[in-house]
């Protein structure tokens, strides 16, 4: 197994992790999670939350077994394309399309796709061609998700700046707009394919640095909120999606 194999496998994992950790809190919670809103009064909703949350948590663990991992990618990034991000998130946009966190929410799920796109594309018994296609259709998806991302830190720096360790210098200010610019250049690197591989370590790293000064921290002193323990699950996956895109980006070497 070549070293490149190797860490894209670790890629998947986390992904998988992810999604699992994703599906584990909806079953004790007995809810759709935060980003697949659900009407309240939709028919056998109780039913369905649960029906679901096993599916991701299922889907997440075939993310983990070589034999397994294609299809459980593809699963995901067929769940999440039509049910999570059209049937689900669709209602929400026409109903809120002026504002930015409706968006902001659908590129997270977004992303969650790319990153299972991508890992199906890599495991799939496919013709190489269309391997190649559909990578590079989850790094572009990815990509948009990042300048979406960005754009919000501005958007709700409010709501981001905050979220920044006060005793991390200069500032919170500083952080939540440097983020903000981060993102937004990751995402145009990915989009234009300069220096896209750099951009998407970097935003591995960020991601991963989220969870040790963010979301880990917020989780230690609120050990019971449901939504922080979302938004930390919800941080190893994109963590795990923005890694599967880096190793997607790997040169190719010569066999």
């Amino acid at each position: 197994m070549t070293a490149g194999k190797t860490t894209m496998i670790f890629g998947w994992r986390v992904y998988g992790l992810g999604v699992m950790a994703l599906g584990m809190l909806c079953l004790a919670w007995g809810t759709f999670d935060t980003g697949q809103p659900v009407p309240s009064d939709f028919p056998g909703r109780n039913a369905l939350a649960h029906a679901v949350a096993a599916f991701m948590l299922v889907a997440g663990a075939a993310v983990e077994w070589r034999r397994t991992v294609a299809w459980g990618a593809a699963a995901l990034t067929a769940y999440y394309t039509l049910i999570v991000i059209v049937l689900m998130n669709g209602r929400v946009v026409l109903a809120h399309y002026a504002e930015y966190g409706t968006y902001e929410g659908i590129a997270e799920q977004l992303a969650i796709a790319a990153g299972g796109l991508i890992i199906y594309a890599a495991n799939a018994r496919i013709d190489a061609t269309l391997a190649a296609r559909l990578t590079r259709l989850g790094q572009l998806a990815f990509g948009i998700c990042a300048l979406i991302f960005g754009g919000a830190h501005f958007v709700y720096m409010n709501l981001t700046a905050p979220l920044v360790p006060k005793w991390l210098p200069p500032s919170q200010e500083f952080w939540g707009y440097a983020t903000g610019l981060g993102h937004i250049a990751a995402g145009l690197a990915l989009l234009t394919s300069v220096r896209a591989r750099l951009a998407a370590i970097l935003l591995t790293a960020m991601y991963a640095s989220f969870t040790l000064l963010v979301h880990g921290p917020m989780l230690v002193a609120n050990p019971s909120s449901h939504w922080i323990m979302s938004e930390n699950a919800l941080n190893i996956a994109l963590t795990g999606a923005a890694w599967v895109v880096a190793d997607s980006l790997r040169p190719r070497t010569a066999t």
